[in-house]
């Protein structure tokens, strides 16, 4: 462990909350961080290194897991143990995502490039990402909670927005929202690249947005 989580792990400390307020709050943020990134528990256990059955207790809040077990979590994640055990808005810090943090690509395939631009350690119902397709590409989605929204903006190129049974298309700097709790898909139309901006507003819980 470095300096900076050995530091992160003693503001964590200082907070003085007992170990159970801490095992609820782990088990939620790794079940919530692993639902915003579509992982299974198989998944998350491979990139970590923790046990499918460890992960499963933890996110039950039935285990008190060492501070290796949390580290490889955290890491997991991308991010630094007080992170992990931060509660959200315990801390007030400028967050910087650069372009180039491969941890924000979420998504890269020859349909769809997506990126995060949210900060990951953040419980939130509201995501936010750059979405680029090539021509003909298309990012399809299965319906989210009811009652989501999601808001889009064309920075470059036509794409066509589906909805349900609605559909429109838009041009570079058109924006539009649509029910989210249906099926729905962007797809480019244009002859070149598309981008585009892309936020998920949630009502009833964040899931994967894409």
């Amino acid at each position: 462990m470095n300096e900076n989580e050995k530091t992160s792990v003693q503001q964590a400390d200082a907070a003085g909350q007992p170990p159970e307020t801490l095992t609820r709050h782990l088990g939620r943020r790794v079940r919530h961080l692993r639902s915003t990134r579509d992982w299974s528990l198989e998944t998350l256990a491979r990139i970590s290194g923790v046990s499918r059955s460890m992960l499963s207790q933890i996110e039950r809040e039935r285990a008190n897991p060492t501070l290796a077990v949390t580290l490889r979590i955290a890491r997991a994640f991308g991010m630094t143990l007080g992170e992990l055990l931060e509660s959200p808005g315990s801390a007030s810090r400028l967050v910087v995502i650069r372009a180039d943090d491969r941890t924000y690509h979420y998504r890269s395939d020859r349909n769809a490039r997506i990126r995060t631009l949210s900060p990951l350690n953040l419980e939130k119902d509201v995501e936010f990402y750059e979405v680029q397709l090539p021509p003909g590409g298309a990012l399809r989605s299965a319906p989210h909670f009811a009652g989501t929204r999601e808001f889009v903006t064309v920075q470059r190129g036509r794409v066509r927005v589906e909805a349900g049974g609605d559909s429109d298309v838009l041009h570079s700097g058109d924006s539009a929202s649509y029910r989210a709790d249906v099926p729905h898909a962007l797809v480019n139309v244009g002859h070149g690249q598309a981008l585009l901006f892309l936020v998920d507003i949630y009502c009833q819980g964040p899931v994967s947005g894409v």
